[in-house]
C-alpha cells in the first residue's frame, strides 16, 4: 500500500480512570522513521484531533521499532528541491510537525530509542518531556548536507545553552545519551527495558495531578518562552488567577487539608496508644 511505503502515524488513545492518554508512533522503521512530506501532513492532521480532545491528559510520541526515535527528515526529497519556493515549502512542513505537538494542551513525552537526528531531535525538543535508553543517538547533522538546523532547533538554547548550541549545529557532532543528558537536552536515560516503566511512571504522575491546572500549568511555561521578565511574572499572577475560574482548586485543597487532618487524627491516637502500653509496663 503507498501509505505503507511512505510511513504513517499510528494513534492509540489509552482509556484511564484520570482520562485519555494518547500513543503517537511515527511508523516509517524501514527507513529509521524520518519525515517525508505525506508523513508530516498526517502528523499534522492527527495531532490537531488530539488537541480537540477535552479528557486528553498526556501524549507519548515514539518512533517504531528499537533503530530510531525520528532519523530525520527524507533526505530523498531534500535532494530533490530544485528551488528556494520549494524548500520554504518543505521546512515549513517541519515546522508545523513541530507546532503542533507544542500546540497540544497537556504533557508531552518523547519516549526515543535509537537515532534522534536533524528534525526528528527538533521533535523531540518540541516535546515537553525526554526520556531516552543509553544507546540513543543525538546529532544535528544538517551542515554536513549543506543546509543550517532551522525551525525548532531554536529551542536548543533555552535547553542546553548557547554554547553548547553552536558547538552541536556548526560542527554537526552526535552526542549520546548520557551526554545529552548532562547537557540537560534528557531529563531521563534509562536500559531499553527500563524505558516503558519510566514512561508509565511519568503518565502516573501526571495523572494524579488536577488536569485543568497541568493544562494552565503548560500553557504558562509556553508563554514564559516568549515574554521578559516582568510580563512573564504578570502571566503567572493571571494564570493563578485563571485557575480559580473552576472549582477544581477549592476541591483539591479541601480534600488536601482533610486528608492531612486524618493524618493528624491516626499520629494523635498512636501516640496515645503508645502512652498508654508505656504505663502499662511501668
Amino acid at each position: 500500500m503507498e501509505q505503507d511505503k511512505e510511513g504513517h502515524v499510528e494513534v492509540r488513545l489509552a482509556e484511564r480512570p484520570q482520562g485519555l492518554v494518547a500513543f503517537v508512533t511515527i511508523r516509517n522503521e524501514r527507513k529509521l522513521n524520518t519525515l517525508n512530506g505525506a508523513l508530516m501532513a498526517q502528523f499534522v492532521t492527527e495531532l490537531a484531533k488530539l488537541a480537540r480532545q477535552d479528557r486528553l491528559r498526556a501524549l507519548v510520541l515514539a518512533g517504531a521499532g528499537d533503530r530510531a526515535f525520528i532519523g530525520g527528515a527524507d533526505i530523498g526529497e531534500m535532494a530533490a528541491l530544485a528551488e528556494s519556493h520549494g524548500a520554504r515549502a518543505f521546512i515549513s512542513q517541519v515546522q508545523a510537525c513541530c507546532h503542533a505537538l507544542r500546540a497540544i494542551p497537556v504533557p508531552t513525552i518523547a519516549r526515543i530509542q535509537g537515532f534522534a537526528f536533524g528534525a526528528g531531535m527538533e521533535i523531540a525538543a518540541s516535546c515537553d518531556l525526554r526520556i531516552a535508553t543509553q544507546s540513543a543517538r543525538f546529532g544535528m547533522p544538517e551542515v554536513k548536507l549543506g543546509i543550517p538546523s532551522v525551525v525548532e532547533a531554536a529551542l536548543l538554547p533555552m535547553l542546553i545553552g548557547w554554547g553548547r548550541t553552536r558547538q552541536l549545529l556548526l560542527l554537526g557532532e552526535t552526542l549520546g545519551a548520557q551526554q545529552a543528558h548532562s547537557w540537560g537536552f534528557l531529563e531521563s536515560v534509562v536500559a531499553p527495558e527500563e524505558l516503558d516503566e519510566r514512561v508509565e511512571d511519568w503518565i502516573g504522575q501526571i495523572l494524579s495531578s488536577k488536569p485543568r491546572a497541568v493544562r494552565l500549568q503548560k500553557q504558562l511555561i509556553r508563554s514564559w518562552e516568549d515574554l521578559p521578565l516582568r510580563a512573564a511574572v504578570q502571566a503567572g499572577i493571571d494564570a493563578f488567577a485563571a485557575a480559580y475560574e473552576t472549582q477544581e482548586p477549592r476541591e483539591a485543597m479541601r480534600d488536601f487539608l482533610a486528608a492531612q487532618a486524618e493524618r493528624k487524627a491516626r499520629l494523635k491516637e498512636q501516640s496515645s496508644a503508645n502512652a498508654q502500653t508505656d504505663k502499662l509496663r511501668d
